[in-house]
């Protein structure tokens, strides 16, 4: 399923913008604060978001030449079968995800969506969708799961079950921008718990940005222990070390 971005990405973020009205005033764009046309990101803005290349590893979307899967996944193949990714998570990109997890501008979870959808509708047929659960102290202290938050109009558009319940965060852990990259896959073993079978099923996990993709990896890892035939990861943004 794949929507304009010129019709979608632009027009449908309109309708949002009224929820931001404690934020800026409608004809503003979040970024630059010139005329955005009833939108969330004035045209400028939105047509120079960092995009991702187009050869990308299949299994872990990071470059890599003629888009085969890279050498850190053929080294040690991750648990979950596929990711697709739909910006590159630099600026502005950043500065948006920022806004929506710690400034609450939450408008931008449906406008996060609206851009996958255009740039990076997921390959193939899945079961149900998933958000990266929260641990339970930070989704007290946030509020909400930005996650879920994008994960709800992408169920929707997709006709999928979005689970609520069936995986929890058990474990609260270190957070895991605070640790360097090779200790973050112990940081995060055992955290999900996920609560009924999923045998033959394949699951679409969401989550906002990937940066070493410990804890999707950790996810797959807990669903196909119960079952799973397949995860494959939609994230609104890929960190990519320059």
């Amino acid at each position: 399923m794949r929507v304009s971005i010129d019709s979608t990405l632009l027009a449908v973020a309109g309708g949002l913008r009224r929820l931001l009205g404690s934020v800026a005033l409608a004809q503003d764009c979040l970024l630059c604060g010139g005329p955005a046309a009833d939108a969330l990101l004035c045209r400028p803005c939105a047509d120079s978001l960092p995009r991702l290349p187009d050869a990308l590893c299949p299994v872990c979307a990071l470059p890599t030449p003629g888009a085969g899967i890279c050498g850190a996944c053929q080294t040690r193949r991750p648990n979950f079968d596929a990711t697709t990714a739909a910006f590159r998570y630099d600026f502005p990109v950043d500065r948006l995800v920022q806004s929506l997890k710690y400034q609450h501008r939450l408008a931008l979870a449906p406008w996060f969506a609206t851009a996958m959808l255009a740039l990076s509708p997921p390959p193939g047929r899945h079961d149900l969708l998933l958000a990266l659960p929260l641990a339970p102290r930070r989704l007290a202290e946030r509020g909400f799961n930005q996650a879920l938050e994008i994960a709800r109009p992408l169920a929707h558009a997709l006709s999928l079950p979005l689970e609520l319940d069936l995986c929890v965060r058990r474990i609260e852990g270190v957070p895991q921008a605070s640790l360097p990259w090779r200790a973050r896959q112990r940081n995060v073993r055992g955290i999900f718990e996920v609560q009924r079978d999923l045998t033959g099923k394949s699951v679409l996990v969401v989550d906002d940005v990937m940066t070493t993709g410990a804890s999707l990896n950790e996810l797959a890892r807990t669903l196909k222990k119960h079952g799973a035939a397949r995860v494959d990861n939609w994230v609104a943004a890929r960190t990519i070390l320059h």
